[in-house]
């Protein structure tokens, strides 16, 4: 699947004001704002596009952050330090856009930001998202992703478990 796309960095050749997934606040956040992001090192974007094409088929974004130990379930922290927070990636925005949607490109963007995380030279327990409605987290439970306790539609998934899988 990812053999007809590309990912990689954002870049000012890639096509941004194309793009289209539907819901307003990822295709502004595209256009207007990732760029300032990457800039201020406030999070990391990451385009697919079609082999040789600088068209943006999907996106998402990687940064740095953390959660609280106590949000996260008991069968989990059984084996994690008692430290207040543990270190994850977060993807904070994950899109498709119209034309591309039904190819699976999604779960190549998620694999790909799992990969990145677990590859990065810092101490990282987890890849973390904030799931914007049910649909949504259903998505990334189908994945493998586990609510934190009192929040539904956040989900992580350890990193140990990428590993086994790759």
């Amino acid at each position: 699947m990812t053999a007809q796309f590309q990912i990689e960095a954002l870049a000012a050749r890639h096509d941004r004001k194309s793009f289209s997934c539907g819901v307003f606040p990822l295709d502004r956040y595209l256009k207007e704002q990732a760029g300032q992001d990457i800039k201020r090192r406030a999070a990391m974007c990451y385009v697919a596009c079609p082999q040789d094409f600088d068209q943006i088929a999907g996106y998402y974004t990687l940064s740095a952050g953390d959660v609280a130990l106590k949000d996260m379930p008991e069968d989990v922290t059984r084996r994690l330090p008692r430290y207040p927070v543990i270190p994850v990636a977060r993807v904070g925005r994950l899109a498709i856009d119209t034309e591309f949607k039904g190819k699976r490109l999604g779960a190549a963007l998620l694999w790909d930001a799992a990969n990145r995380a677990r590859r990065s030279e810092m101490g990282v327990f987890a890849l973390a998202v904030d799931a914007k409605d049910e649909q949504a987290a259903a998505f990334y439970r189908h994945f493998g992703f586990i609510e934190f306790q009192s929040k539904p539609q956040q989900l992580f998934l350890p990193l140990a478990t990428i590993a086994k899988s790759a």
